[in-house]
């Protein structure tokens, strides 16, 4: 099996990848509007213009497709098993957005095929000729291959609530990744947030205890409000964005994505360095327990 992996390790780094801006979207825990963020969030993108497309990486509680009442019946393992062509898994969301449901083809990487490997490098190649952004949904917490491949990714926002479980998981969540990647880029994002000054020092304490015990700088995005709005759309199955534009909710995203597009964000925001086929390339040469 070691043989193998160093096979699939050595195609990686025969690949060259495409720049295009990846982002993977984490928290410590379940149950912060994670999901509910990044599908927002891409909507907004979209309707700047931006080519979209959402992997759905939350292997046990998968749930963009509902958030957007859509279904996927074909996933990324279907493609990599050669089940269906990469264009069958990409599905059509709102406001032009595309998503694909990632299934459970990470939970044992070092034991893919050469083949599933090869069809894994195309797939995100292409996804980085299409799209301006590919957002990574990710499931909570931080298992290996989750960490393998948020440490891939270009960028990574991380939300929070003000709840000090949440904050202290999401601490967590950034040490693992910046212990693999000192240098990726967090923004920070605090959701559900009763007052601008609850959004404010959550995001602040998060920040402080980054600098003091890990030295590293990380970037505000901002805060959502609590709204109403939220869990209506989710009955209803249709983005809050579209279906309660005027919604306090709506109103903040709007500015959040505004100012992430034009980086006014109140500090420098870092250029990536690197693209995700770099890095994966890179996590992928490395020999692994």
């Amino acid at each position: 099996m070691r043989d193998q992996a160093e096979k699939l390790r050595m195609k990686m780094l025969e690949r060259q990848g495409a720049l295009g801006r990846s982002i993977a979207v984490v928290s410590g825990k379940g149950g912060v509007g994670k999901s509910n963020f990044t599908t927002n969030f891409a909507i907004n993108l979209a309707k700047r213009g931006k080519k979209v497309v959402i992997l759905d990486m939350d292997l046990g509680m998968a749930n963009v497709h509902i958030l957007i009442g859509k279904q996927a019946q074909y996933n990324l393992k279907d493609y990599l098993e050669g089940h269906v062509s990469f264009k069958e898994i990409i599905y059509a969301g709102p406001q032009d957005i595309h998503y694909i449901s990632g299934g459970s083809c990470f939970s044992s990487v070092i034991e893919w095929s050469e083949e599933m490997f090869d069809a894994f490098i195309h797939a995100f190649e292409e996804l980085q000729k299409n799209y301006d952004y590919i957002l990574f949904d990710m499931g909570a917490g931080a298992t290996n291959w989750a960490l393998d491949v948020v440490t891939s990714i270009e960028e990574v926002i991380v939300i929070t609530t003000a709840e000090p479980t949440s904050i202290t998981d999401a601490y967590s969540m950034m040490k693992f990744i910046y212990l693999k990647e000192p240098s990726k880029t967090f923004y920070l994002l605090c959701n559900r947030a009763f007052s601008n000054e609850e959004g404010r020092e959550t995001l602040q304490r998060l920040k402080n205890a980054m600098l003091k015990f890990l030295s590293k700088e990380v970037v505000i995005l901002g805060w959502l409000p609590e709204d109403s709005a939220v869990r209506k759309a989710v009955i209803e199955q249709v983005p809050f964005s579209i279906s309660y534009p005027n919604a306090q909710i709506s109103k903040s995203l709007h500015e959040i994505v505004n100012r992430f597009i034009h980086k006014k964000l109140g500090e420098e925001i870092p250029l990536p360095s690197n693209s995700f086929i770099t890095r994966l390339k890179r996590i992928f040469s490395k020999g692994r327990d």
